[in-house]
Formats: C-alpha cells, sequence, structure tokens
C-alpha cells in the first residue's frame, strides 16, 4: 500500500505548478492531480449495488470507510479482464471518496501548467469529452482526465444541483459583471445556467487564468474599473494558469486588488484554505454548493441578485 501524502508538496502557493500522478489503462498514460488522491492500493473484492452506473463495480470497505469502486477502464471503453495486479486509485474531492481502477500507477511528475494544454475536439471528444487537458510530461505525453465530469455522468446527484437555486424563491435581476474561470465544459455550463437563474445575467465565462488575467490586463484604464469587473469566480484546476496562481496575480495588483474573488473548487480542504487565504482569496468554498456561492455573491456584491 502507498500512501500519498500533499504534506510537502507545492509548498509554495501559486507557482503555477501542479504534481500529475501518472498511470495507465491498456498501456495508454492518463493523469490526475496529486492533489485528489489520497493513497494508491491493490485492487480488492467489491460488492457490487443493484442499479448502479455500468461502470460502477459496486463498494468496498477499506478500514472504517466506504468507498464506491468506478471501473476507469470501462468507462473509457477498455474491454479488459480485471487481475489482482489492478490497482485503486483512490480519490478525494468535492467532499467525497471514490475509488478508481487503473492498471499500473507510473509516478509522479511535477510540471506547470503551462505544458498542460486544451485538447481539440477531435481528442476530448467535444463538449462530452472526458480529457480536460494533454500535458507534456518529459518525453510523454499524458491525457489529463476530467474526473470531476465522470463523476457527474456517473452520479448526477452529487454534482451542482438547480434546485438549490430554486429553493431561495424569487430573486431580482444585477447586472453586476461577473468573471468565472472554470476549464471543465461541463461545469461552466453548470454554473452559467445557475447564476443566470439565481439573477446574475452580466456573466464573462473564461476556460482558464491565463485568459482571464490578460482580459483584465486589457481592461481600459479610463472606466471605472468595478463597472467591468464586479466580482471574480475561479476554479483552481485548470490548464495554463491555475486559479492559485490567477488570484495571487490579481491580489498583488494594485489596480485589481480591490476587485471580491472566490475561489469556487472541488479540491478545497483545510491545507487548500490555508493556501488560498495566504493569496488573499476574499472566500472559498467547495463545489458543487451552488447554493452557499450564490449566498456568498449576494453577500459580496452588497445584497445585489
Amino acid at each position: 500500500m502507498a500512501e500519498v501524502h500533499n504534506n510537502g508538496i507545492l509548498l509554495e502557493s501559486g507557482t503555477n505548478e501542479i504534481e500529475i500522478m501518472e498511470f495507465t489503462i491498456d498501456d495508454n498514460l492518463y493523469g490526475i492531480n496529486v492533489a485528489k488522491v489520497r493513497e494508491i492500493i491493490l485492487s480488492a473484492p467489491v460488492k457490487s449495488m443493484p442499479h448502479a452506473h455500468p461502470s460502477v463495480e459496486g463498494i468496498f470497505k477499506p478500514r472504517d470507510t466506504v468507498i464506491t469502486v468506478v471501473d476507469l477502464p470501462k468507462y473509457l471503453g477498455v474491454e479488459r479482464e480485471k487481475t489482482p495486479k489492478d490497482l485503486f486509485i483512490i480519490t478525494n474531492f468535492n467532499k467525497m471518496f471514490i475509488a478508481f481502477r487503473v492498471h499500473t500507477v507510473v509516478g509522479i511528475n511535477r510540471i506547470s501548467w503551462t505544458d498542460i494544454h486544451k485538447p481539440d475536439k477531435t481528442v476530448s471528444g467535444g463538449s462530452e469529452g472526458v480529457a480536460t487537458g494533454i500535458a507534456q510530461c518529459g518525453s510523454d505525453l499524458v491525457t489529463i482526465l476530467d474526473f470531476e465530469r465522470i463523476v457527474a455522468e456517473i452520479a448526477p446527484e452529487t454534482t451542482i444541483q438547480m434546485e438549490e437555486i430554486d429553493q431561495m424563491g424569487p430573486r431580482g435581476r444585477s447586472n453586476a459583471p461577473i468573471w468565472i474561470a472554470e476549464d471543465s465544459i461541463l461545469l461552466s455550463k453548470m454554473i452559467e445556467d445557475c447564476l443566470h437563474k439565481a439573477g446574475y445575467v452580466n456573466l464573462h465565462m473564461f476556460s482558464n487564468g491565463k485568459e482571464l488575467w490578460e482580459s483584465l490586463n486589457a481592461l481600459p484604464k479610463d472606466k471605472r474599473l468595478f463597472d467591468q469587473v464586479a466580482l471574480i469566480i475561479t476554479d483552481i484546476e485548470m490548464p495554463q494558469m491555475d486559479g492559485h496562481r490567477l488570484t495571487k496575480l490579481v491580489k498583488s495588483d494594485s489596480r485589481f486588488q480591490p476587485i471580491p474573488l472566490i475561489i469556487f473548487s472541488s479540491l478545497i480542504s483545510e491545507e487548500m484554505r490555508i493556501k488560498g487565504r495566504q493569496l488573499g482569496a476574499d472566500e472559498q468554498m467547495s463545489k458543487p454548493e451552488i447554493g452557499h456561492l450564490v449566498d456568498v455573491m449576494d453577500h459580496l456584491l452588497g445584497g445585489k441578485g
């Protein structure tokens, strides 16, 4: 059993670097952010569950925690017999523990987010694809999978829910310009739809921190800043520039520092909260808490919405 500790990993904040764990499925290289990984263990017997998604093997209970097991090869369309040498990568994000079956684990590479590029639609499968990025790790090209999207498809009830907005009742309309950096096409659409429903109709969507930062710097200086950007919401994991680097740049710039900035990510943990506070984030919260996000937006924007 090999445990993965986040202590000592990326101690510096806002460096725009990521630790990628490489693993294989049918000899193809894939990657996952080490921040999502809790441990790697040999595959174990799994209890099947009735009416589960076809890619859900079932559950098992290492120590005192019941964990759902996802057959990642099957999800990706790889038909290969399971073996005792298969591994479980146990992850923790969106406040859930999930184990993903893989064939081998290759190792860990520390790279810059600038070395991760958005795949074109041919590779990613268009808006429904699960490749969130292609990473250059040494001489290898590694496909970074969108694990949030995979879980959202397998268990829709665990992701962003429009019902949370419906439960808020009638709301006013706000034209405050909200800038949002989110690389997942699926989650970006969900966030946009929910915020529109909540009355925030002036949304500017960016697929990574670099795009948002470049657009900030291109704003005309002769116009009032808050008329152009009233609030920034950012994910953490994004190709080209991650949310921590974006936060550091915004909050280190005297012109942009007054803009309220919310980190909205599946990776929020106590360690991540410390990093976010050090970088100057005004608020931090975990996906999929969209209702909480709207409450915080209302507060930061003075009750508008």
